[in-house]
């Protein structure tokens, strides 16, 4: 995710401190958990979950299709829109099986 959508313009401190952000990039859906850090406990405070069929998009060629790559990147733009003022080293994000696999994932 390009750390620009989540980062605040000029921003020297993040707006959320204390808080982490975690993006599960699925094969059938997205997910983006936020937590609250205190004292080393994880308090989960939002959880957003989205169906996307990552994995129905891939062709007989084993390539990602620009329609299953729009759904997963208009997925991530509403991601990001919540996670708006969050630092990059607040938010981590890990691709599952059909994204590692795709043969076109470094365009995709």
């Amino acid at each position: 995710m390009d750390p620009q959508l989540i980062a605040s313009p000029g921003a020297t401190s993040p707006r959320w401190p204390g808080q982490l952000a975690a993006i599960d990039v699925g094969s059938n859906s997205f997910r983006l958990e936020i937590a609250q850090v205190h004292e080393g406990v994880y308090r989960r405070i939002d959880y957003l979950k989205e169906t996307v069929r990552l994995g129905a998009g891939l062709d007989p060629d084993g390539r990602l299709t620009e329609e299953a790559a729009q759904r997963g990147l208009a997925c991530l733009a509403r991601f990001a829109q919540r996670l708006r003022g969050f630092d990059g080293h607040q938010v981590r994000a890990v691709a599952t099986q059909t994204l590692r696999e795709a043969r076109n994932r470094e365009r995709a």
